[in-house]
């Protein structure tokens, strides 16, 4: 969509292209929070589908966190309109005690399993969510002022796998100015939700700046833009560091050919969870990374190892590699995300760590 569409309602045209790689699902389910931007990805995806001769079953479904006293009644307010528009809907709870800190993570980590758990009940293929360009460029600007690396400054992938369900983000390329012009020429009411605003929060704090930005050059579409280009780099990348997988387990290979005929091969010593040191050194410092930060992720029983501390893991490989490779003790023994990670007889081994003892007060 062109500059000048950014405040312009979004044609049935254009939506038909939002939605056209989502015709051959069975059934969708499509996060509904009553927000402008969930409100607009409803009604829209009602008007493609009414289009189509066969088509996917939608079930529009929402959430109430149980942090707003006003969520029960927006979630009433979609149903109605959910109803106008010929969908079923359903509103999920999230139930128990709410974290004092990290609120928001762990609310949209509730909110995400539930989702899937609709989906799975529907028979769903895809979740649609309503993250609109406006999202993505705070999402990048939040990943940047944590420091992260390619891969998080990549910030959302229009579509991405979670739980074996495919999420789907067809609105990542427009503006919220555009949904909400959709809804205004369509005659549809929208919830606001003041925690969009609290600046207690991150996302309000980045959100207030964007204007700042915004006059510097630094607007939603050239963040975006942003955050696409570093998605090529990252998938490039990783490219790179498949090919650099096969090569190690291909040198491995071979070398456990050669041991065989000698009839000195263990084949224990030789699997997916070790690297020749030295081949392992020899490789860019990306690759390197990804691929420890891969198999400590596969191997470790803790959940995704930090940047961060895989970044300093690699620092003291590389130290060890250079200085002590060659000789049989152990020079290295660490622990990360539940994964053990040792230097030993010129390999680098990765496996799971071993339980950790309880603790007693």
């Amino acid at each position: 969509m062109r500059a000048d569409d950014d405040h312009s309602p979004i044609s049935a045209q254009d939506a038909k292209r939002l939605f056209a790689d989502l015709r051959g699902a069975p059934a969708i389910v499509l996060a509904v929070s009553g927000g402008p931007d969930s409100i607009a990805l409803m009604w829209l995806a009602a008007r493609w589908r009414r289009a189509l001769a066969r088509g996917p079953r939608l079930i529009a479904v929402t959430v109430d966190h149980g942090l707003r006293t006003e969520a029960a009644a927006e979630a009433r307010q979609v149903k109605r309109l959910a109803r106008s528009l010929n969908l079923p809907h359903r509103t999920l709870r999230w139930t128990g005690a709410k974290p004092k800190t990290g609120l928001p993570a762990a609310a949209r980590a509730a909110r995400y399993r539930l989702l899937v758990q609709a989906a799975r009940a529907n028979g769903a293929t895809h979740v649609l969510t309503a993250h609109t360009r406006d999202d993505q460029a705070e999402t990048l600007l939040m990943r940047m002022l944590r420091g992260s690396g390619i891969a998080g400054l990549a910030a959302m992938a229009r579509e991405s796998e979670r739980d074996g369900l495919l999420l789907a983000r067809p609105l990542l390329n427009v503006s919220k100015s555009q949904l909400i012009a959709t809804l205004k020429k369509a005659k549809i009411s929208f919830a606001d939700d003041p925690t969009n605003r609290d600046l207690n929060f991150t996302r309000p704090r980045i959100r207030a700046v964007l204007p700042v930005l915004a006059a510097e050059g630094g607007d939603t579409r050239n963040l975006a833009r942003l955050a696409s280009r570093l998605a090529r780099a990252n998938a490039a990348v990783e490219v790179l560091a498949d090919g650099a997988e096969r090569y190690l387990a291909l040198r491995d290979r071979q070398a456990a050919g050669a041991k065989d005929s000698a009839g000195k091969f263990d084949a224990k010593s030789f699997d997916i969870k070790s690297f020749d040191a030295k081949a392992f050194a020899a490789l860019p410092e990306e690759i390197r990374l990804r691929l420890l930060l891969r198999a400590i992720n596969r191997l470790g029983h803790e959940g995704p190892a930090e940047l961060g501390k895989v970044e300093a893991l690699l620092s003291a490989l590389d130290r060890t590699v250079v200085e002590n490779a060659a000789r049989a003790r152990p020079k290295l023994r660490q622990t990360l995300a539940g994964a053990l990670v040792t230097l030993i007889g010129g390999r680098i081994h990765i496996e799971a760590a071993p339980p950790r003892c309880g603790r007693t007060n």
